[in-house]
């Protein structure tokens, strides 16, 4: 009985080394270099994480600053002036 195990075994380790010889690696691909897919951003209104690249971006006072929709920026901005005119 133990040999039969140990055969078992043995079949089942020789198995997984020819599987893993031959497969064509369609594991998980990672992006680029780094594995980084997109930056966060988080808009400075509401403090909401986004991806940089569905933000909205505005250059303000000579900085960009990245919003979560088109109702945050314009508070932003209209804040930012405000505080200009102070």
């Amino acid at each position: 009985m133990l040999k039969i195990i140990i055969y078992v075994v043995l079949a089942y380790f020789v198995y997984r080394i020819f599987k893993g010889l031959f497969s064509n690696n369609k594991g998980i691909e990672k992006a680029g270099s780094g594995g980084v897919i997109d930056e966060m951003v988080q808009d400075p209104i509401c403090k909401t994480y986004i991806p940089r690249r569905d933000a909205q971006k505005r250059a303000i006072g000579g900085n960009d600053y990245f919003f979560c929709s088109n109702e945050c920026a314009s508070k932003f901005e209209i804040e930012n002036k405000k505080e200009e005119s102070n």
